[in-house]
């Protein structure tokens, strides 16, 4: 399924869950825009690897399903940057972390536990992400050599795993119109699969993606 397919399947399903819950939940169903800053890295034990940034920007939807607990799907944009230590092919002096920009979607299905509610909740549940490739911020690293291999160029991991799964929890508070989160989503699948295939320096590389979210819903 491409991308746009994709997005647009995912916008009728949000629909549709919405127009259930207002048959049966309408004492309490929202719409939401939400938008964060993310910190993102991938737990690697083949890279070395920094935290960068990011951000994310969506659609959510929020309804009362039974007793304390409600349910939120969501559908979310996201860019984020990597940094991965690489030297320059050229001269093995001229070191330095390259960024990577990895960018895409993800739908997201979470129960929510209100532990006062409409103000304050813990989320939790599964996500899952479809990303295109893991680019080279910059096409003067792409010979870089990364760190720990002697033929491995940057350019040559940027086809990392396309569909992965990830889960979420985290902590909800503010407003019945309006909240802030913070939120942290680890990848469970190994997002360097990709790379096993292509007859690099080496086969079996294994990443996992690791992301805190910051971010505010508003609520219409």
């Amino acid at each position: 399924m491409c991308l746009k397919n994709f997005i647009f399947v995912t916008l009728i399903l949000l629909f549709i869950q919405n127009s259930f819950s207002q048959r049966n939940f309408d004492h309490y169903n929202r719409l939401g825009l939400t938008a964060g800053f993310s910190l993102y890295d991938i737990i690697t034990s083949d890279f070395n690897t920094k935290q960068s940034n990011g951000f994310t920007a969506g659609f959510t939807t929020r309804g009362a399903f039974r007793n304390n607990f409600d349910l939120i799907y969501g559908l979310d944009f996201f860019s984020n940057t990597i940094e991965i230590f690489g030297r320059d092919a050229n001269n093995s002096l001229e070191t330095q972390f390259i960024d990577y920009k990895l960018q895409g979607v993800q739908i997201k299905f979470l129960g929510s536990y209100n532990i006062i509610k409409h103000h304050l909740s813990l989320e939790f549940g599964p996500v899952l992400n479809v990303s295109g490739k893991m680019k080279v911020n910059s096409s003067q690293f792409e010979e870089y050599i990364l760190d720990g291999y002697n033929t491995l160029k940057a350019s040559n991991i940027e086809k990392v795993s396309p569909v992965n799964f990830h889960v979420m929890g985290g902590i909800t508070g503010g407003l019945e119109s309006f909240r802030l989160s913070a939120k942290y989503q680890y990848g469970v699948t190994n997002m360097f699969n990709g790379l096993n295939d292509d007859g690099l320096e080496k086969d079996n590389f294994k990443g996992n993606s690791s992301t805190i979210i910051f971010a505010l819903v508003v609520y219409f």
